[in-house]
């Protein structure tokens, strides 16, 4: 995870957004989509554990953002990934979705993501109080 000055990180945080995305969701809550969901088989879902309302889902994306839980790979100046860990401990990741500073993001789940869930969660702990 990356490590960065806090000016580059404001202007990440500014630059970034959270919108979600249809293929990560069983569930819609209040993202507005269109169609309302189109989950695919092969997609990890953000809302496996329980529904994600969006502003929570912004809210995570934010405060893995200003904790600086970023991926050293950039792709146009913004980070391929943020990670971030909800209350009930599980672990999400966004990913950019384009140049425009737009993320989705789904939870990370299952035995293949298993020693990276543990190193956001190490990191998450070790951040806190936010950077």
């Amino acid at each position: 995870m990356g490590k960065l000055d806090s000016a580059c990180l404001a202007r990440i945080v500014e630059n970034c957004c959270y919108v979600g995305s249809a293929h990560h969701k069983t569930k819609p809550s209040n993202y507005g989509f269109i169609p309302p969901v189109s989950p695919r088989s092969h997609k990890s879902l953000c809302d496996l554990s329980r529904s994600l309302p969006v502003d929570e889902a912004k809210a995570l994306f934010e405060a893995g953002l200003k904790r600086g839980m970023i991926s050293s790979h950039f792709v146009d100046g913004l980070p391929k990934y943020v990670w971030a860990v909800d209350p009930d401990g599980n672990v999400y990741e966004a990913k950019v979705s384009g140049n425009d500073g737009e993320y989705h993001g789904y939870q990370l789940y299952g035995k293949k993501s298993q020693s990276m869930r543990r190193l956001v969660k190490q990191e998450w702990e070790a951040r806190c109080p936010i950077i």
